[in-house]
C-alpha cells in the first residue's frame, strides 16, 4: 500500500523566486527524505474560474504512514520542512492518506 503525503502551495508574491528555489534548493531536501518512494509536482489550473487553483501541488509517496512519520521526524524530514517557510510566501497546506487505487481492471 502506498501512504501519500500532498502539499498544496498558495500563489506566491514572487513566482519565479519560488520556481527558482522549489527547483535548486527544496528538490535535493526532499530526495533526501528516509523512505521516500515517489515524488511528483505540477502547476495546478482551476476548473472553475471563480475558485483558484494552488499554484504548485506536491505528492509525496512512502510505503506506509509510519514509514512517512519517520521519513517527515527525520533530519532529513525537518529540514525540508523548515525550508518551506524560505519560499511558500502564498502558504502551504498538507493532507496524508493511504492511496486506494480504484483504476479500472484491464
Amino acid at each position: 500500500m502506498v501512504h501519500r503525503l500532498v502539499v498544496q502551495y498558495g500563489q506566491p508574491t514572487d513566482p519565479a523566486e519560488f520556481d527558482r528555489h522549489y527547483r535548486d534548493v527544496h528538490v535535493g531536501l526532499v530526495h533526501a527524505i528516509p523512505g521516500l518512494q515517489g515524488f511528483s509536482i505540477g502547476h495546478a489550473a482551476s476548473l472553475d474560474p471563480s475558485t483558484p487553483a494552488p499554484y504548485l501541488v506536491a505528492e509525496l509517496d512512502f510505503e506506509s504512514a509510519e514509514a512517512m512519520g519517520a521519513g517527515m521526524s527525520s533530519e532529513a524530514g525537518r529540514a525540508a520542512g523548515a525550508d518551506v517557510g524560505t519560499f511558500a510566501t502564498g502558504g502551504a497546506t498538507m493532507a496524508s492518506f493511504d492511496v486506494e487505487d480504484l483504476s479500472p481492471a484491464g
